[in-house]
């Protein structure tokens, strides 16, 4: 094979691992590398034609005002917020509404400072990102309550006492000729906080409520997170018809009035949340199994940078005198896949592994199972990469051998390139006269690898996507997975360990070549200092490896000199 054409097989290579790496950002919702980032110029959109506009929706500030009357659904006064502790998660619901405004969890440290935890709901000068519910409709003398409307906390404990299972807080509301009870549930060590609706008729006249639940979240990415690998951050939905659905914040800007959505208006079932690396929130109705209700879905820019995804559920007619109650759940926690799958249908989803998630989730679960076994993530990893070298023992030792033949022919090619440097079509005819008689086939090193690659990168976004390594140590200064080496160990051993795979292959002719590949496993683990650490420990030991099993096969052509 001559140099040109061991260029275009390197150049088409290369290219292919960099599109295949902008293809999965593109498909989370990301940028594209080729092209510079969308400026947030668009004009605010209005909701389309075809979807409810009647739920009210906050200005981007935060604990915006509301005029009093009737766009606000019954009187507004000065807005209180009360703070539950549990043993998992600090909340804090504003009055107005009866909204989740603040939601801390506790043990989930965060990425910026480690001596913080991450808080998901805020009300900041960096974060709006809040979760509220209403009714939507018409009472006696102005619309029924909703997320604007003062709500009174009854007496009763805000903390969960030791001993104790379960804390229930309850808010009420008499406004518009109805009474509205919204109580939420805490239970010891979950992230599912229970939400119960109740209106009361209270008037002489027949209503027709409908109920919803809401999220909104400003269009920031969450701090700290890398600028080397991309993850999506929106809003997201489920339905039974559509399956999960990704709604990304530029989509929504993109929008313009009387334009459908691309995803679900209308279903009898689903979820709506929004999603960030390693964390989720979502509106849940029922229990699972129970939630089979008609319900109308929207996405909408309700502000600068702010976007909300809601769920409405009509509830029928309200004759004087009766109540109507809906049970729901706002799930807001990490995405540890083999909770959520028990939450609701799709839920699991959140958790997105990208293009290659039928790989990803089958290697997930064989990881998990040898943390179970191994009781640590680090030497889990470890044990995964093992198998799968085990698995693919024999390709590998097939292209590890046409590498080491191509070593062993290299010194004969060299020669044969100088002495027929003059006549470029005799030195073609002569390196294809020495490939025959040795038998080497000078691709045969790089397809046994393509085969293999869709693995490895299944592997590494099953890595990235695991929450579950979330604060998991390893040994000595690794003591968490999923955040970058503190002391750059890992990513220096990794970067020797490339340049001793570049000693062990075959040395191209050409002089640029050659220092080309001496100088690729640099460039390639300098991304790795930013990495983390799980990842990195994840490609040392295929490198490890590799490296061992390069080496045995050229030790037996007699090419290690």
């Amino acid at each position: 094979m001559s140099d040109i054409r061991r260029t275009l097989l390197f150049v088409a290579f290369t290219m292919s691992l960099v599109l295949l790496w902008d293809g999965w950002n593109k498909h989370n919702g990301h940028t594209s590398m080729f092209a510079p980032p969308a400026l947030a110029t668009a004009p605010e959109a209005a909701a389309s034609a075809a979807l409810p506009t009647n739920i009210p929706t906050a200005a981007p500030t935060a604990l915006p005002a509301a005029t009093p009357g009737a766009a606000t659904g019954g009187p507004v006064e000065s807005s209180k917020v009360v703070v539950i502790t549990t043993d998992v998660l600090i909340a804090t619901i504003d009055t107005r509404g009866g909204a989740m405004v603040r939601l801390e969890l506790l043990g989930q440290p965060d990425v910026v400072d480690r001596t913080r935890n991450v808080v998901l709901f805020d009300q900041s000068a960096k974060r709006l990102y809040t979760g509220e519910s209403g009714w939507v409709g018409e009472g006696v003398g102005g619309p029924l309550p909703n997320q604007y409307t003062t709500m009174a906390l009854e007496p009763g404990p805000t903390t969960l006492v030791d001993g104790a299972n379960d804390l229930t807080v309850r808010l009420v509301s008499t406004s518009a000729g109805v009474k509205w009870t919204k109580t939420y549930s805490f239970r010891r060590g979950d992230f599912v906080i229970g939400v119960q609706q109740e209106l009361a008729n209270l008037s002489d006249q027949t209503l027709s409520p409908q109920l919803y639940f809401q999220l909104q979240r400003d269009g920031n990415p969450p701090e700290g997170e890398s600028s080397m690998y991309s993850t999506f951050t929106g809003p997201v939905m489920y339905t039974d018809a559509a399956k999960f659905t990704k709604v990304a914040f530029k989509d929504i800007d993109k929008r313009q009035p009387g334009d459908k959505p691309t995803h679900d208006i209308d279903a009898d079932n689903g979820w709506v949340g929004v999603v960030q690396h390693y964390f989720a929130t979502a509106w849940l109705l029922g229990s699972e199994g129970d939630d089979k209700r008609a319900r109308r879905f929207e996405t909408k820019k309700v502000g600068k940078n702010l976007y909300a995804i809601s769920m409405t559920i009509p509830m029928g007619a309200l004759a004087p005198g009766a109540t109507v109650a809906l049970p729901a759940r706002l799930f807001a926690g990490p995405q540890e896949e083999y909770k959520l799958d028990k939450l609701a249908t799709g839920l699991e989803l959140v958790r997105d592994y990208g293009i290659l998630t039928i790989l990803s989730k089958p290697l997930f679960w064989l990881l998990n199972q040898l943390n179970n076994y191994l009781g640590n993530w680090g030497w889990a990893i470890m044990a995964l990469v093992v198998i799968l070298k085990i698995a693919f023992y024999w390709l590998n030792a097939k292209a590890y051998r046409s590498m080491g033949k191509m070593k062993a022919v290299a010194p004969r090619i060299t020669e044969m390139r100088e002495r027929l440097k003059d006549n470029p079509q005799q030195m073609q005819q002569e390196m294809m006269r020495i490939y025959r008689e040795e038998k080497v086939n000078p691709i045969g090193g790089c397809l046994p690898m393509l085969i293999q690659m869709p693995f490895f990168f299944a592997l590494y976004s099953a890595l990235l996507s695991s929450a579950e390594m979330r604060g998991a140590p390893w040994i000595g200064w690794i003591t968490d997975l999923t955040i970058p080496d503190p002391y750059y160990i890992l990513p220096v051993i990794m970067a020797a360990t490339g340049l001793v795979q570049t000693w062990l292959n075959p040395t191209p002719p050409d002089p640029m070549q050659a220092k080309m590949m001496w100088i690729m496993p640099l460039a390639f683990s300098a991304m790795f200092f930013v990495f983390p650490a799980g990842l990195v420990l994840y490609w040392l030991t295929n490198n490890v490896l590799s490296i061992a099993q390069q080496y045995l096969i050229n030790k037996q052509l007699g090419v290690n000199k």
